[in-house]
C-alpha cells in the first residue's frame, strides 16, 4: 500500500472519481498546466484534456457561477479557490443558488459541486490566507463542510463529496498538506459524509475537534496521560456539518467532560454550536463546564499566528481546568 501525503491522496481521489465519472470536471485558477497552487491537481490536464481540467480567470464569482451551471446541466464540478480567504467573492454564489437551488426548485434541479480550498493558519501566510471560516457555511442550510485531518480521509471524503447530490465546501489545512503521511489504499473507498471517528480513546475527558487540530489535540491528550494519568478521548468529527452528534453523545456517556478545540474565532464558531447541542440535549451526562479551545476574535496576526491558534500548553490548561472542577 503506497504512503502518501493529503497532497498526493487529494490528487488520487480526484483521478479515481474523473476515470470514474466522464462528468467530474475540475476547474480553477492555476489547476491545469500548474496543478494548482499546491499541486493537488497536478497531472489531470495530461490525463483528461483541457475540457474537464479548466483553466479559468482570476474570478472566484466566476468558477463558483460557471460550477453550479455545469451542475444544473448533469456534470459533476469540482471548483478550486486557492485560498478560503478569496471565497467571499463568491459568497452570494455560494449561500444564495448553490445551498438554496434544490430548495427554490422544489427539486427539479440540484447544485451537486464541490468546493475545495486550502484554510486555516500554521504556514506563515498572513491575515488573507490564514482564516478559518467554516462557520459561514455551516450557518449556511443547504451546504455539506468538510474538513480531512489525515491523506487516508482526504481521500476517502472527498470521493464522497463529489458524489453528493449537494454542494459540498471542502476544506483543507494546508499546514498538514505535507506534513503527515501514511498508507492509503488505491482501492476505491467513501469516508461517508457525516461519519466522524474516534481517534484516541479515552475515559476521564472528551476533545470534539477537526482539521490540524486533531494531531495538535492528540498531543496535549498524550501529555495529560504522562502527567496525570487521564485518559483523554480525541474525536475527529470530520464533517462539520451535519455533525456527528451520536458519536459526541457516546463518548460523553464515558467521560462526563467535553472540550471543543478549533482554529476558528470562538463567538459562533463550531464549538458554540456543539456546546449549545450538548446542553439541550445531554446535559445530565456532564461532570463539569464545556470547555472552548479557539481562535480569539480579532483578525488572524502574522506576527503572533502561534499565540492565536490552538497549542498543546492551552488544550492541556483546558483538561486540567475541567479535571480539576
Amino acid at each position: 500500500m503506497p504512503v502518501m501525503n493529503m497532497v498526493q491522496a487529494l490528487n488520487l481521489a480526484l483521478r479515481e472519481e474523473m476515470r470514474r465519472d466522464p462528468r467530474v470536471i475540475v476547474l480553477g485558477e492555476d489547476v491545469g498546466k500548474r496543478g494548482g497552487v499546491f499541486l493537488v491537481t497536478e497531472g489531470l490536464l495530461e490525463e483528461f484534456g483541457e475540457k474537464r481540467v479548466i483553466d479559468t480567470p482570476l474570478t472566484e464569482m466566476g468558477i463558483v457561477g460557471i460550477a453550479i451551471g455545469l451542475a444544473m446541466y448533469g456534470f459533476k464540478p469540482v471548483a478550486e479557490i486557492q485560498f478560503i480567504d478569496f471565497v467571499y467573492e463568491a459568497f452570494d454564489q455560494i449561500v444564495s443558488e448553490a445551498a438554496k437551488m434544490r430548495a427554490k426548485t422544489g427539486g427539479m434541479f440540484t447544485a451537486p459541486i464541490v468546493i475545495r480550498a486550502p484554510c486555516c493558519g500554521g504556514v506563515k501566510g498572513a491575515m488573507h490566507h490564514s482564516q478559518s471560516p467554516e462557520a459561514y457555511f455551516i450557518h449556511t442550510a443547504g451546504l455539506i463542510t468538510m474538513m480531512p485531518s489525515r491523506p487516508y480521509d482526504a481521500k476517502g471524503m472527498l470521493k464522497a463529496a463529489i458524489r453528493s447530490e449537494d454542494p459540498v465546501i471542502f476544506l483543507e489545512p494546508k499546514s498538514i498538506y505535507r506534513t503527515i503521511r501514511e498508507e492509503v489504499p488505491e482501492e476505491d473507498y467513501i469516508i461517508p459524509i457525516g461519519k466522524g471517528r474516534v481517534v484516541r480513546e479515552g475515559s476521564d475527558v472528551t476533545i470534539v475537534t477537526y482539521g490540524a487540530m486533531v494531531h495538535v489535540s492528540v498531543e496535549a491528550a498524550e501529555l495529560a496521560e504522562k502527567k496525570h494519568r487521564w485518559s483523554v478521548e480525541v474525536i475527529d468529527l470530520r464533517t462539520l456539518f451535519p455533525f456527528d452528534k451520536d458519536l459526541i453523545l457516546k463518548s460523553l456517556e464515558k467521560t462526563g467532560r467535553l472540550i471543543i478545540v478549533h482554529e476558528a474565532p470562538r463567538t459562533l464558531g463550531l464549538g458554540a454550536e456543539i456546546a449549545a447541542y450538548i446542553a439541550e440535549n445531554a446535559i445530565d451526562l456532564l461532570r463539569g463546564p464545556v470547555i472552548r479551545v479557539t481562535g480569539y476574535d480579532a483578525p488572524f496576526p502574522l506576527v503572533h499566528e502561534k499565540l492565536y491558534m490552538p497549542n498543546i500548553a492551552r488544550i492541556y490548561l483546558a483538561i486540567e481546568k475541567v479535571m480539576r472542577y
